[in-house]
């Protein structure tokens, strides 16, 4: 029995956007649903019950984190940061301004405002986190006299300084930072780059003073480190034309502050996109390609040289592996015929699971995850239904996040017709 074909199947996905979500489970067991239908093709075993969730932010406005690969909780995991929005279902435009706040746990769940931003996308905000190492500052992105630049805030005594760059990706000690160009991202990829400057480069395919750039949190003093015209000299010119718009998205540095990864992407004039995945040094040097079948999604660093990503490798075909950043060789292919769907993917502490989440079924449920690399095993911690009109630029991907201690997931959802709001989810009994 499959849910695209099955009236029963569509009902019992229904009752799992309900609050008795451990009533499906056993309802859809006693109708001999396999779990297999239930979770978009994943090989998950169905536990007795889910773990326990709760709503942590309230309407009548709309709640959100971003994406999967920040700090959103503080070292202590009281706080937990979000933003804040009057409207959805459309594009931001360069007035529309986003709140600033974050949940005190241990409160209620009470909201704090603590800022605001003109400068943010569906997918990924405006970059807002934890600065690594302290248990005050948060770092966001804004805008303020035709740059986009960035804030750093004490939570508590509420001072707050100004860096002349926006960041994407801050080093683990939280010293510095890498950028790119956030209005040449919004130009090809809407959704994740920045609305209220437009690119200077819109005419030029790859240009040579557009790029990666890295900042010093403390001085403020930044440099361009790779331009996109650089990276494209190690490209193959069989694999994209004279009328490709290359770009940089997604970086995240590694664990021990070293190296850190840029997907290198050229768009067609028909919208497709080819792409592959690279890793530096944080200055710029010993650009190596990692990945370049074309096809790199999401991914995460497990360890300072080691890579998990959603990828294809022959004759495997499309799954997550494991990339040696130094020695290269053959990804290690990691849940192999259980893990079949591309998801935002990171590993607890101990690296013993990873979570992950899936995109909407053909009922539009979502299930955020864990997977036990030991065993294969794969636990769903619930399912969150998004309605059709979330979809495109403003979708809402759960993106799941984990406290400090791995034991509790924020996730983002308009599940319960409230809009989107941020959801934890208590793993403890789980992962203990």
């Amino acid at each position: 029995m499959t849910m695209n074909h099955s009236p029963l199947a569509t009902n019992l996905a229904d009752q799992c956007t309900g609050h008795n979500r451990r009533q499906f489970l056993k309802t859809a067991a006693a109708a001999g649903l396999s779990i297999t239908a239930m979770t978009g093709g994943l090989q998950a075993a169905a536990p007795q019950e889910l773990p326990p969730t709760r709503t942590i932010t309230r309407g009548p406005k709309f709640h959100w984190f971003g994406y999967y690969d920040k700090l959103e909780f503080d070292p202590s995991g009281r706080y937990v940061l979000g933003m804040e929005v009057d409207f959805e279902h459309r594009s931001p435009r360069a007035d529309d301004e986003i709140k600033i706040g974050m949940v005190d746990l241990q409160d209620n769940d009470r909201w704090i405002e603590l800022g605001s931003s003109t400068a943010w996308g569906w997918q990924q905000g405006c970059m807002l986190q934890w600065r690594p190492g302290s248990d005050r500052e948060i770092v966001w992105n804004d805008r303020e006299d035709g740059r986009y630049v960035c804030r750093i805030m004490d939570v508590f005594s509420r001072k707050q300084r100004t860096i002349d760059q926006a960041i994407y990706a801050l080093s683990p000690d939280g010293r510095t930072a890498v950028g790119l160009d956030f209005a040449r991202v919004n130009d090809v990829r809407p959704g994740y780059g920045y609305v209220g400057i437009p690119d200077s480069n819109s005419d030029e395919l790859a240009p040579a003073d557009s790029g990666i750039y890295r900042v010093d949190l403390e001085t403020g003093e930044s440099q361009t480190i790779i331009p996109i015209a650089e990276a494209l000299k190690t490209v193959d010119k069989k694999e994209w034309n004279s009328e490709c718009k290359h770009y940089f998205n997604h970086l995240l540095v590694n664990p021990d502050g070293t190296r850190f990864i840029m997907l290198h992407r050229w768009q067609y004039p028909d919208g497709h996109r080819r792409t592959r995945m690279l890793t530096a040094n944080t200055d710029g040097k010993d650009l190596r390609i990692v990945d370049d079948n074309g096809l790199t999604s999401h991914f995460i660093w497990r360890d300072p040289n080691t890579i998990l990503a959603y990828s294809e490798q022959q004759p495997h075909g499309r799954g997550f592996f494991l990339f040696q950043d130094e020695t290269g060789g053959e990804a290690e292919f990691i849940g192999k015929g259980i893990l079949k769907r591309d998801g935002h993917c990171s590993y607890l502490p101990g690296d013993e699971w990873i979570l992950n989440d899936t995109y909407p079924d053909s009922n539009r449920n979502q299930m955020p995850h864990l997977f036990h690399i030991a065993t294969g095993k794969v636990v769903p911690l619930g399912y969150f239904r998004s309605a059709p009109e979330y979809k495109g630029e403003w979708r809402c991907d759960t993106h799941p996040r984990f406290s400090p201690d791995g034991t509790k997931v924020v996730v983002d959802t308009p599940h319960g017709g409230h809009g989107r709001q941020l959801h934890l989810i208590d793993i403890s009994g789980i992962v203990s």
